[in-house]
């Protein structure tokens, strides 16, 4: 007992080191800064508290005499995240295979298309609304496109990754008996990174589903546009309804792919 009650408890923390130090000082230091250049203003909050207020008020209760239209919008948003997630799941499973390093022809390859895939996952998805907007027209043909580059550029990376992490036994066994690449890309390799496959492409759909709304805001279509019409028009009890049908759409989309999600690992199981 004398030697537990002389012992010194952990320290929680290690000292830290001085360039350790100095990066944390100098991060302070530029997120302080950071705050002056993002506009922060505590004055201003509180000066646009009572337009909240206002605005809030005038959300309640939500609207109703546009209810159809607005179905009719949120349906085509969710139509609009499907075709671009199942179809940018289309095009960037034969992607990942080119930007995967155990399936490419060759490291040039492999680096292009990577570089492809990094070039449409880095530039913004209402830049490339905006592109698509200026290239087709209105609707939400643009917003399909849009989530077809997006999706691309989201599980183009992933794909690749978890075909690089399969066992390497079953596709060098099969290459030992004559098999082709595709046979062993086809056989071995997408049956075992198939889950996880599934799992990023499940997560696409519920990333395609929220970037559908916003895209609408810039005139890809589907109820994002609603939104921005109702507040264009001051019609905030308007766009309460909308939000709530967002709020479920959503909701419903995330429950239903954790769903298939754990009853894939369950599987595993």
């Amino acid at each position: 007992m004398n030697e537990f009650a002389h012992a010194k408890p952990p320290a929680r923390f290690d000292a830290p080191g001085p360039l350790s130090a100095v990066l944390f000082a100098a991060f302070l230091a530029f997120f302080v800064w950071s705050l002056a250049g993002a506009g922060i203003s505590i004055s201003e909050l509180i000066g646009g508290l009572p337009n909240m207020a206002r605005i809030g008020a005038e959300m309640v209760p939500p609207a109703t005499d546009r209810l159809l239209p607005m179905l009719q919008s949120v349906l085509v948003t969710f139509q609009m995240a499907v075709v671009g997630t199942v179809l940018g799941i289309a095009f960037s499973v034969p992607l990942a295979v080119l930007a995967s390093r155990n399936h490419t022809p060759h490291p040039s390859v492999r680096g292009a298309v990577r570089a492809v895939i990094s070039f449409m996952r880095t530039v913004p998805d209402l830049a490339w609304a905006l592109f698509f907007v200026a290239s087709v027209g209105l609707g939400p043909f643009a917003g399909a496109l849009t989530l077809i580059v997006d999706t691309i550029g989201f599980c183009g990376r992933f794909f690749a990754e978890a075909m690089e992490e399969v066992d390497s036994g079953p596709p060098e066994a099969m290459a030992a008996i004559g098999a082709g690449p595709l046979d062993i890309i086809a056989c071995a390799t997408l049956p075992m990174a198939l889950p996880s496959l599934i799992n990023t492409s499940l997560f696409a759909l519920e990333k395609a589903v929220r970037s559908s709304v916003v895209l609408g805001l810039v005139g890809a279509g589907g109820i994002g546009a609603e939104l921005a019409t109702s507040m264009e028009m001051f019609r905030y009890d308007q766009a309460a309804t909308i939000i709530l049908m967002i709020f479920a759409l959503v909701v419903v989309v995330e429950q239903l792919s954790s769903r298939v999600r754990a009853r894939l690992i369950g599987g595993r199981g």
